[in-house]
């Protein structure tokens, strides 16, 4: 609620009558002393506590005052219906005419009916308003932003639908279990993706899938991937359909002296590795290749048995900065279980 809000929030309550404010009154200052209150004790802050302790002891104060005033209208209410008293041996008829020769009762005047009596408002019925009108002034308020129309210019998550749908090299025909990139592109561009990453206020930029072969295999390797692309990070998923098991990958890498991370995800052989990444340039004369930031890698084998193959997680960022390990692990757990399990195709 802005400040303008606010003041006009006010403003009305002062507007208002008295047996509507102050129900009101009374509402917001139990919610939020009672809820301050909660805060300062969850968080043993006396500043917290001092704040509850002012709403609170106005709240008091403000019920106080309304008691008050309702036993003063009930007695003020029973004093003009209960009528004079009547004196013994005289009827009801005399004391009005006795009150009326003395001058304190004025005299009925002849055919007319008795004095109207002035009819008092309705105590509950105007408190009962005054809560169902603060609750639609919240809710008013809660509701007025997701009401508000979305604005155009705002840019959309990147999508993975692909119009083309590109035709399968043979390697897939010749792996049943084999999936598109397509399919690893819809398992991986999650909502929840850059709340994994620890980048929740972001939102993809780009997103697609290939559905390609393993370099230097003759097309004979399937080898689909998918990326989504974030402000900050990049994530990159792939399938490795070949015989190389995440074991003898492992004694690749420590045999190079590189450093290698073992562990299980999903209750499969899994390894984290580092590299960089390549970038193309085709301004260099030297070669349109040169050296890109440093990525992380978690490759997860396809089942427990460790038979050959794996899925790869590379996660990089253009400025240079990696995510935790943990990122990468939760984003093995969230996403490998989409990806559709291949049987025949």
């Amino acid at each position: 609620m802005t400040w303008s809000d606010q003041r006009m929030f006010g403003l009305l309550l002062r507007r208002l009558p008295f047996w509507v404010r102050e129900p009101v009154f009374i509402l917001v200052g139990s919610v939020f002393g009672a809820r301050i209150m909660y805060v300062a004790l969850r968080d043993h802050s006396w500043v917290a506590a001092g704040i509850g302790v002012v709403f609170l002891v106005g709240t008091a104060l403000r019920i106080r005052t309304v008691v008050r005033t309702l036993r003063a209208r009930r007695s003020r209410t029973a004093s003009v219906t209960g009528g004079a008293p009547s004196v013994a041996g005289m009827s009801d008829e005399e004391p009005r005419q006795a009150g009326a020769a003395a001058g304190t009762v004025p005299p009925q005047q002849p055919g007319a009916g008795p004095a109207p009596s002035r009819k008092e408002p309705n105590v509950w019925g105007q408190t009962f308003a005054a809560v169902a009108l603060f609750g639609a002034l919240a809710a008013a308020v809660w509701a007025a932003p997701k009401m508000a129309p979305d604005d155009n210019s705002a840019p959309k998550p990147a999508s993975c639908s692909n119009a083309e749908r590109e035709e399968l090299p043979q390697a897939y025909a010749r792996t049943p279990k084999a999936v598109t990139g397509d399919e690893l592109c819809t398992a991986l561009n999650r909502p929840g993706l850059a709340q994994l990453l620890g980048t929740p206020d972001e939102r993809a930029t780009t997103a697609y899938g290939t559905s390609g072969t393993a370099p230097l295999t003759g097309g004979k390797i399937a080898e689909p991937e998918a990326e989504v692309q974030f402000d900050t990070y990049t994530v990159h998923l792939s399938a490795t359909y070949n015989k190389l098991s995440i074991a003898q990958y492992v004694k690749m890498l420590t045999t190079g002296g590189e450093e290698a991370r073992t562990l299980e995800v999903l209750g499969r052989p899994a390894v984290f590795s580092s590299d960089h990444t390549m970038r193309f340039d085709l301004s260099r004369k030297s070669g349109p290749l040169e050296e890109g930031p440093l990525a992380r890698t978690l490759s997860v084998a396809f089942d427990r048995k460790d038979g050959g193959g794996s899925y790869d997680i590379t996660v990089w960022s253009e400025f240079g900065a990696l995510p935790d390990d943990s990122a990468l692990l939760d984003i093995a757990k969230e996403v490998l279980p989409e990806v559709p399990a291949r049987t025949a195709r």
